[in-house]
């Protein structure tokens, strides 16, 4: 792994570090993990456009969907998407730190059962 990798990997790990302790308490069965890109079969299974970009993809039962037969399954899984972040943001700085923040709250949102409307107004009401 070079530095670019580790300092990329270091990002997703502050921002997960720097979520409201509220919502770390929350999280529950998830596995934080850092790819290249997404895969063209996996972007287009998520209704993502050709033209589009995926920064970010959270997969699993959110949380208000557990009930009492929820247990022994596999973690749920939230995948940060290097490239795509690093050529939106310039690949360095605070954009960049800013948008993998963004994408890391965005996806554990989706974790806790929002969508993404109600994302929008906890990241509005959070600044």
């Amino acid at each position: 792994m070079n530095n670019k990798e580790n300092y990329f990997e270091k990002l997703v790990d502050e921002a997960v570090l720097a979520l409201p302790e509220k919502i770390k308490k929350a999280i529950d069965n998830v596995a934080f993990v850092v790819e290249n890109e997404a895969r063209r079969k996996k972007a287009g299974e998520m209704g993502i456009k050709k033209n589009e970009v995926l920064i970010g993809l959270y997969e699993g039962i959110p949380k208000i969907k557990r009930d009492d037969g929820y247990f022994g399954v596999l973690p749920d899984k939230i995948t940060i998407f290097k490239k795509p972040i690093m050529e939106l943001s310039g690949g360095s700085g605070e954009k960049l730190r800013k948008l993998v923040n963004e994408t890391v709250w965005h996806e554990v949102g989706h974790h806790l059962g929002l969508n993404d409307a109600e994302i929008k107004i906890l990241k509005i009401k959070k600044r």
